[in-house]
């Protein structure tokens, strides 16, 4: 979500009389923020560190190691200095005994000598290698090893979200510029096919084998990035989604204009009044990253339970600067082996199978990374039987579409329409869209914004449906969320003692600075 690279001033604030200039926020290149130099109000955000520029383009991105024709062989020999160090480490080390800190530490060892010795043998007949060269030729074996083989210098490029490979060509995904082709990163499908697999090995997910009997899988890379891979397309496919953002929080969208620094302490009180939260948008809009940075708020006292498909949350893990988060149970679904039995994937465990299992754990809170399915009814149940400050994702293409989405996925799990409304309206709180502007096409960048926030209230409304009121909206020319209505619990977030009520009443109307322009096509 936070990939816009735009952030508002930061001012020291002493209150909230001073709630105008805290607001004023511009789009841009991001800026690092002078220290302040007075004691800054709940809004103020702390210094963060210098950010590359995001105006590189394509030509100034360095030379890839791992793709053809940078390097000074061909992908066989890196195979080969592959499988002699991985055979070696394997004799050392065959109950992988050791730690993983220090099994990379031993095979990087042995990765430089058989390359010096393989570049001692390779230059009786061939040019001599220099010394980046020969670098360059180990980090691909060591790459080959332990990180993304063949693709890895593609995931290393600054600004990359998405990879997607067909057959042997790859389309790289930039959130600051247009998409990027290489033609060949494989030298046959099959090829591709090995990569996959020997992927989903490194992972702990060897069962997961890409073949004609599971055509479809999805796993996490070592570096955590996502990979779904599937035969049943033209030529076989894999998408590698990266995690730009997994280790950054909620001050982290402020700089970046998914969020002002109203919404932060509108959101951050939300939290910790333990209201129930809905995150939704569109593909691709940042729901996740959302969650994340909201998920990273709940107090270190508290104990929460997460479900996901993949593992995108990362909330067991320390947050930004190491920061203490609450005890985190991780659960995290699992495929099928590829067997049916009784009409269900052999092996496979599904967020809606975890449910009873987390509440068993005794948690203050669960959060599900996304409910696509019928995991939408015991997340409502959850959270409306007491999982006060639970949380969620959901795939909605428009703000007015929420209610109507959730009420389909509701009766597609066996519920009644009238009880299906009654449920929503007694289990979610507050819901919060993302809106995702993609200009790359046109010399822009993709912008991912808060522009909706709205309240469901208790109460089924007219028509059957929950009552609910827009608390933050578009105004005028402003696309992106701005305060409309009070909350009626106001006087709950206010109980937190992190918000006030008047940081609402004196929002000025430009509380996000210049209006967000649509760059214009040349």
């Amino acid at each position: 979500m936070a990939d816009t690279q735009q952030r508002p001033d930061s001012p020291v604030a002493h209150g909230p009389a001073d709630i105008a200039g805290l607001l004023t926020g511009r789009l841009g290149t991001p800026r690092v923020p002078q220290p302040a130099a007075a004691p800054a109000s709940a809004f103020a955000l702390p210094a963060a560190a210098a950010r590359p520029a995001a105006d590189a383009g394509p030509g100034s991105v360095p030379k890839l190691s791992g793709l053809p024709g940078q390097l000074p062989v061909g992908w066989e020999v890196i195979e080969a200095l592959q499988a002699e160090v991985s055979a070696e480490l394997a004799s050392q080390d065959p109950g992988r005994l050791l730690e993983e800190e220090d099994r990379r530490a031993q095979a990087r060892s042995m990765v430089t000598k058989a390359v010096a010795s393989w570049a001692t043998k390779y230059s009786h007949g061939n040019p001599d290698l220099s010394a980046a060269e020969e670098h360059a030729v180990g980090n691909a074996v060591f790459d080959a090893m332990f990180r993304g083989g063949r693709l890895q210098g593609l995931l290393d490029e600054e600004g990359v979200e998405d990879v997607m490979v067909d057959g042997v060509r790859a389309h790289i995904e930039y959130y600051d510029r247009p998409r990027r082709t290489i033609e060949r990163v494989a030298d046959s499908h099959a090829e591709l096919i090995t990569w996959v697999n020997r992927m989903a090995g490194l992972s702990g997910h060897g069962e997961r084998a890409l073949t004609q009997a599971t055509p479809n899988v999805g796993f996490r890379m070592p570096d955590g990035s996502r990979v779904t891979a599937s035969l049943l397309t033209t030529r076989p496919s894999v998408v590698i989604r990266k995690h730009r953002i997994r280790q950054h929080g909620i001050d982290e969208l402020v700089h970046w204009g998914s969020i002002n620094p109203l919404l932060r302490a509108f959101l951050l009180a939300c939290v910790q009044a333990k209201l129930n939260l809905l995150v939704v948008g569109d593909m691709g809009a940042g729901k996740t990253s959302l969650l994340r940075a909201l998920g990273r708020e709940i107090p270190p006292g508290e104990r929460i339970a997460t479900l996901e498909s993949d593992r995108e949350l990362y909330l067991d893990e320390p947050g930004p600067e190491g920061k203490p988060g609450p005890l985190t149970f991780a659960f995290e679904a699992r495929q099928s082996n590829g067997e049916v039995r009784g009409g269900a994937g052999a092996g496979e465990v599904t967020i809606g199978d975890m449910f009873p299992t987390a509440l068993r754990y005794n948690v203050h809170r669960v959060i599900v990374g996304e409910v696509r399915s019928t995991e939408v009814l015991p997340m409502l149940q959850a959270m409306s039987a007491g999982g006060s400050g639970s949380m969620c994702t959901l795939h909605v293409r428009r703000p007015h579409a929420i209610i109507s989405r959730l009420v389909q996925l509701c009766t597609e799990a066996g519920m009644q329409t009238e009880a299906a409304n009654h449920l929503i309206a007694s289990a979610i709180d507050v819901v919060v869209y993302l809106t995702y502007l993609d200009e790359t096409a046109i010399g822009g960048r993709k912008h991912r914004f808060v522009s909706h926030i709205y309240e469901v209230h208790d109460i089924v409304g007219e028509g059957g449906r929950p009552t609910t009121s827009e608390l933050f909206a578009p105004h005028g020319d402003e696309p992106r969320a701005v305060y409309r209505n009070m909350p009626s619990f106001i006087d709950a977030l206010e109980r937190t003692g992190t918000f006030h009520r008047q940081w609402l009443t004196q929002n000025p109307a430009d509380a996000w600075g210049p209006a967000l322009q649509v760059v214009n096509p040349r």
